[in-house]
């Protein structure tokens, strides 16, 4: 019988197909087989059949194995056994699912990922800071200005927030202690702790937390962004060096910004601390500015100062290393910018903690 261009035939356990086997002609091969159900197929004639698709082959191997379990197919020319052989799915080996790997092999994994990491971040460092020095003496491989407009962008728009935080930050740190110190008539020595605190321990960490979220995701983000859009390869085509393009004019304006930010700090929390010290412990000015300045010492400014600077080039770096390492697009833009606040966040908070260990040596 015709079944638009295939004709089928069911004679002693035998069905015959010819014309053609496409994806548009088995829907009406199935639908004839339903109606005969009930016969039993041990072999599949095809001696006239002309044509035969991916799908077509697909289909026989179905009622070869499935419909008519064990029914073989005879009498193919040489054509269709070649189509039938090209795409048959018999034989073929299936890639293994790779296996999860167990705990030693992540853990050894983890082991070489991080000290491949370790190792880049070497080497970048090393090149941010050889050519930030050079960068000191001679402007080449930058452009003219570009310290100067990183400067406004890291420090002058920073100001306000540090500034209030600052400020806020010393009032809350006053308060909280002058409520227990004025139950032992030690009022004055609110002064010193705010003093001590602000100098060599808050305003360094709050500014750098500040400085890694605020100006140390730009950086992220402006660096993969022009690894992702190809401008890196192009500076490079250029024979401009990215790091001397892109980071030095950075790594430079940061490390003159973030000592002047975290003085400012210094006098708000300070400034915050005088506010509840002449409101609240009933304080004057002269005795709390004495008390202020009798405490602090050179060498806490130092710690103070240093520590900032330190920040300032982990944010640029760490910043730096992430923007190089985006893969992807739009997506891993946003990935590597994220990380890069996150980790510098972390490494100023256990930076800080280091220091403080080795200060109280």
């Amino acid at each position: 019988m015709p079944v638009n261009q295939a004709q089928l035939n069911i004679k002693d356990q035998q069905l015959s197909i010819s014309g053609k086997i496409t994806h548009d002609t088995i829907p009406e091969i199935q639908k004839f087989l339903r109606k005969n159900k009930s016969i039993s197929i041990t072999a599949i004639d095809l001696p006239e059949l002309e044509f035969i698709d991916s799908a077509g082959v697909a289909f026989l191997e179905e009622l070869t194995q499935a419909t008519f379990p064990g029914a073989a197919i005879n009498n193919a020319s040489e054509k269709i056994g070649q189509a039938i052989k090209t795409f048959s799915s018999k034989g073929s080996q299936l890639s293994p699912i790779p296996r999860e790997p167990n705990f030693f092999e992540s853990l050894g994994n983890a082991i070489f990922k991080a000290r491949d990491a370790l190792v880049e971040s070497i080497y970048l460092t090393s090149e941010i800071v050889l050519w930030s020095f050079v960068g000191v003496f001679n402007s080449r491989g930058r452009r003219k200005g570009s310290v100067i407009q990183q400067c406004y962008l890291i420090g002058s728009n920073a100001v306000g927030i540090i500034a209030l935080l600052s400020f806020v930050l010393g009032l809350i740190l006053a308060l909280q202690s002058a409520a227990q110190l004025r139950q032992f008539g030690a009022s004055i020595y609110v002064a010193d702790l705010i003093a001590i605190s602000m100098v060599r321990e808050m305003a360094p960490m709050m500014t750098a937390i500040i400085i890694a979220g605020r100006s140390g995701s730009a950086f992220a983000a402006e660096i993969s962004t022009m690894k992702v859009t190809e401008e890196l390869d192009a500076l490079r085509m250029m024979a401009i060096d990215p790091i001397r393009y892109v980071i030095v004019p950075k790594f430079l304006a940061i490390s003159i910004c973030m000592p002047l930010l975290v003085t400012l700090s210094m006098i708000l929390g300070i400034f915050g601390g005088l506010v509840i010290g002449l409101t609240y412990l009933d304080l004057t000015l002269v005795s709390y500015l004495n008390e202020t300045i009798n405490i602090l010492t050179a060498e806490d400014l130092l710690v103070g100062l240093s520590k900032s600077i330190i920040f300032a080039w982990v944010i640029v770096i760490i910043g730096s290393y992430f923007g190089f390492k985006v893969k992807g697009g739009a997506e891993g833009v946003g990935r590597v910018t994220t990380s890069a606040v996150v980790a510098s966040i972390f490494a100023v908070i256990f930076l800080d903690a280091l220091f403080s260990l080795i200060y109280m040596i």
